[in-house]
């Protein structure tokens, strides 16, 4: 198969690069910072996927910092929003036969106990830009879909982690400061809200799922994309203190907040799981032990060239 994806140096696009190249697909990378054109440059992509004729396209370039899209709502947008839109038309005009669009769980909002776990018949209910953003992608496709038949499928993204995510996200960010203290001898770890709850999965089951979501997926279905368990950022950040070289404590920084904080998130996954028979593989503390390697790595790497 032969596959162009978007955003393919972020941290989710590196791992789905990996993946289809241990797969044989034949892979086409677009991302600004090895030279192609940015996602916001309607022309530009439509010329790239004009010539490059993939089978498939994952469109995974976006901004996916939550917190940034509250001093940035209308750059979000525009990279979210107007961003797929380039795609979804470059790929009408090209004849792509199957579009993954990479959504997020945020679409869903606030949602109360008793509508857990979420499915995707939930309704759409954004409560901070970045969510708005990926909502108003979503209806790109879904007119896409339904105006001009495109192939496109929706994957809703639930919070993913793994080795190599930035330590703007909550997992990386903890491991971060536990890997700095290790070298430092401080035993004290910052943290935001421990009581939200969130549906994590491996970021390597995540871009599994979306292979074959492209393979097996249903042309304008949306397909929850998540572990259908939710875990407390509490408990996060005490597995990843277990996993520390000596004793930690975690001590709440009020500046770690959002000014929207989501209580609780849990998916329904068997929609994914009867399409693709795809299910989770990689256990929660795997992830997490490697995490924290890779921000010992990152760490050791900024010592050693600070002497050098």
């Amino acid at each position: 198969m032969r596959a162009l994806v978007t955003g393919s140096r972020g941290f989710v696009g590196t791992h789905l690069v990996a993946h289809l190249n241990a797969c044989a697909d034949d892979v086409i990378e677009v991302d600004r910072v090895i030279g192609s054109p940015p996602i916001e440059d309607a022309g530009a992509i439509a010329e790239l996927i004009a010539e490059t004729k993939p089978d498939a396209v994952y469109h995974l370039a976006g901004q996916s910092d939550v917190a940034a899209s509250w001093s940035d709502p209308m750059g979000t947008f525009l990279v979210n929003a107007d961003g797929t839109l380039h795609v979804v038309r470059a790929c009408i005009d090209a004849g792509v036969e199957r579009l993954l669009a990479v959504t997020s769980s945020d679409i869903y909002g606030m949602v109360s106990h008793d509508e857990l776990p979420i499915t995707e018949h939930a309704p759409l209910r954004p409560v901070n830009p970045y969510a708005a953003s990926k909502a108003a992608a979503e209806m790109v496709c879904i007119q896409g879909f339904l105006g001009h038949g495109l192939g496109v499928i929706r994957a809703r993204a639930f919070n993913h982690l793994g080795p190599g995510q930035s330590e703007r996200f909550l997992a990386p960010a903890l491991a971060t400061r536990i890997a700095r203290n290790e070298l430092s001898g401080s035993s004290v770890v910052p943290v935001g809200n421990l009581s939200a709850r969130r549906d994590f999965t491996d970021v390597r089951d995540v871009v599994r799922a979306y292979r074959l979501l492209v393979i097996d997926g249903e042309p304008g279905e949306a397909y929850n994309v998540c572990s259908g368990r939710d875990v407390a950022v509490s408990e996060i950040a005490k597995s990843l203190l277990d996993l520390a070289k000596f004793p930690m404590s975690l001590e709440q920084d009020d500046r770690l907040f959002r000014p929207v904080d989501l209580p609780v998130q849990r998916g329904d996954n068997a929609k994914l799981r009867t399409t693709t028979g795809w299910a989770p593989e990689i256990d929660l503390t795997d992830t997490l032990t490697d995490t924290l390697e890779d921000a010992r790595n990152a760490q050791t790497s900024q010592t050693g060239d600070s002497h050098g």
